[in-house]
């Protein structure tokens, strides 16, 4: 049976990736009781991370792509903590880092790109708090990381 935002992303055109497992020594998730925190994830497009810097080699709109790709992400480790998206009552916060040239200035409008993904797949109950910040360098090049915080039902 497929329930609401599992038909939500069949309307919206999203095929979720695979979770990605850990790099490190952390867990990519942790659900505590009513708060799920995943950590933060990378942009991965066709199997194959999203690497570069945004204002030297990425536009706005690929540094946007990848903040979307990394927000897919997240939903991905969210449905494997949750079992079903459904359990999300609420995105509570995104945290976004920018890989970027140091005169970069518009981190918000590439985090953006998974801002809009939450809300489209959330609808009101998507709308965040959130920060965006640009870093002259993330693990693996990556392009942009994200993590999120969510509110889940019992």
């Amino acid at each position: 049976m497929t329930g609401r935002i599992e038909k939500k992303l069949i309307e919206l055109n999203i095929d979720l990736p695979n979770p990605a497992a850990p790099v490190a020594s952390y867990s990519p998730f942790i659900l505590s009781n009513k708060l799920l925190f995943i950590s933060g994830q990378g942009p991965f497009k066709d199997g194959k991370l999203i690497t570069g810097k945004v204002g030297l080699n990425l536009t706005i709109e690929e540094g946007q792509d990848a903040a979307k790709a990394c927000g897919e992400m997240i939903l991905a480790q969210a449905k494997l903590a949750c079992g079903t998206l459904d359990k999300i009552k609420k995105c509570i916060k995104l945290g976004g880092f920018v890989n970027c040239i140091d005169s970069f200035t518009d981190q918000a409008m590439v985090i953006e790109g998974a801002s809009r993904l939450m809300i489209d797949v959330f609808e009101e109950d998507g709308w965040h708090s959130r920060f965006a910040v640009g870093a002259n360098s993330l693990p693996l090049g990556m392009a942009v990381e994200i993590d999120a915080i969510f509110e889940v039902s019992s």
